[in-house]
């Protein structure tokens, strides 16, 4: 029998229907207006007909059962409508085809209650906004024995468990992981797009027209460049290299985290290769930590404060470090303002290894401004919380490594001073 189904894909769906059916996995990533429904609702309907397997089932979630309703279940019957035989079920919320195949609308906000299930086919329409549990616990089981298939849709809401599933999409084959920005598609014309920016925040805009992932940290001051990077692709996987050496850059915690970057330089590139961050430890667990990584060290470099004395000891921190085997080099004193331009300057020559450096990173994505609703401006101080620490490591590495470029230590045996009490 041949069946009709209503429906047309543009370029960009076709494409996505014919990717998507190559594979068990996806993650789709699209602006407002996309059609990314009523993609995800004919992408099921057609692989529930073409079907061979006996009562196929397969499942449409959206974050409420009401979401589901408003959103999806109209759309569901005017493509199923015309096949001969369908019937629906509007208590269920569920159509069940001819050949026994049955298509449902489920809402994640109670997905304990879902259990149970055994899916061949799901769509999560704005993952983003479900609880994390729904998938890992119930979806996922759901579709074991089927063997059975699972895309994520939606819209960018800034760094939670979708934008940690597209990141692991990326750089999985299995997967397939796409971004549709509505600056690229065309599928908005140019005059709606800039009546929406009139009546949007940069922010909003950028997030729900442009999958942005940093939009919604109002205030961001590493954002765009982080984000830029990510477009590059040079936040991928960095590997260390033996031939070159690697300086570190720290932020000094006292009662506070300490935040480490290591790096190595390879021509204008900066590869920013680890990233280490913890609290309440002393030098000696710091020590530790740059011997246990096996790197082949040249310099350490620190803020001016590092040259206080301790009242204690008497020493600075300084001192007791080359105690131990770890010669500091200082940073210079610069005005915050200073550091956070060189740091913006510095993040377009950087490759990020997207493992190690996680951390950190989220960390620079999170550093922002205050806004102040009286002036409705964002204050010129940042935020002081914990994407602090990692924000001021990376300010002195943009300033030390003017140092460390302009005025090299000139003998080897220098260099490996601080190499070589840690291999012992």
């Amino acid at each position: 029998m041949e069946i009709v189904i209503p429906y047309a894909p543009r370029a960009l769906q076709a494409q996505l229907h014919a990717e998507m059916q190559a594979r068990r996995w996806g993650v789709v990533v699209c602006h407002r207006r996309f059609g990314k429904t009523v993609w995800a609702i004919n992408h099921i309907l057609r692989d529930a007909l073409m079907s061979s397997r006996p009562n196929p089932r397969y499942a449409m979630m959206a974050p409420t059962y009401r979401q589901a309703k408003s959103v999806s279940w109209d759309l569901l019957k005017q493509y199923a409508g015309s096949i001969p035989g369908v019937r629906f079920n509007e208590t269920e919320l569920r159509c069940d085809l001819p050949n026994g195949a049955r298509i449902s609308l489920l809402g994640a906000e109670n997905g304990q209650a879902l259990r149970g299930l055994e899916l061949h086919g799901v769509v999560m329409d704005e993952y983003a906004n479900m609880p994390e549990s729904v998938f890992p616990e119930v979806i996922r089981p759901a579709l074991s024995n089927s063997k059975g298939w699972c895309c994520f849709i939606g819209t960018p809401q800034g760094h939670n468990a979708f934008y940690e599933l597209y990141e692991q999409a990326k750089g999985d084959d299995e997967w397939l992981a796409v971004v549709h920005k509505a600056s690229e598609t065309g599928l908005l014309d140019r005059e709606e797009l800039e009546a929406a920016q009139k009546m949007m925040s940069p922010d909003q805009f950028a997030q729900e027209f442009e999958c942005s992932w940093q939009a919604n940290v109002p205030g961001s001051i590493y954002g765009k460049e982080l984000e830029q990077a990510e477009e590059d692709g040079r936040v991928t996987n960095v590997p260390y290299d033996p031939a070159l050496r690697v300086s570190t850059f720290w932020d000094l915690g006292v009662g506070d985290s300490t935040a480490v970057f290591f790096v190595q330089t390879a021509g204008r590139a900066v590869h920013v290769i680890d990233y280490y961050e913890t609290r309440g430890e002393g030098l000696p667990h710091y020590c530790k930590v740059l011997s246990d990584k096996g790197y082949l060290y040249q310099d350490h470099f620190a803020p001016h404060d590092i040259e206080q004395r301790e009242l204690g000891t008497g020493k600075s921190r300084r001192e007791i470090a080359y105690d131990l085997g770890l010669n500091f080099r200082v940073v210079p004193k610069l005005g915050l303002e200073d550091g956070i331009h060189a740091a913006k300057m510095l993040i377009p020559k950087c490759w990020f290894d997207r493992d190690k450096t996680k951390v950190g990173l989220e960390a620079l994505r999170q550093y922002h401004r205050a806004y102040n609703e009286r002036t409705r401006t964002f204050r010129a101080t940042p935020v002081h919380d914990f994407s602090s620490h990692s924000a001021d490591a990376f300010r002195y590495l943009a300033v030390g490594l003017r140092i460390g470029n302009n005025k090299m230590r000139a003998p080897q045996q220098q260099a490996l001073s601080s190499y070589n009490v840690f291999a012992a």
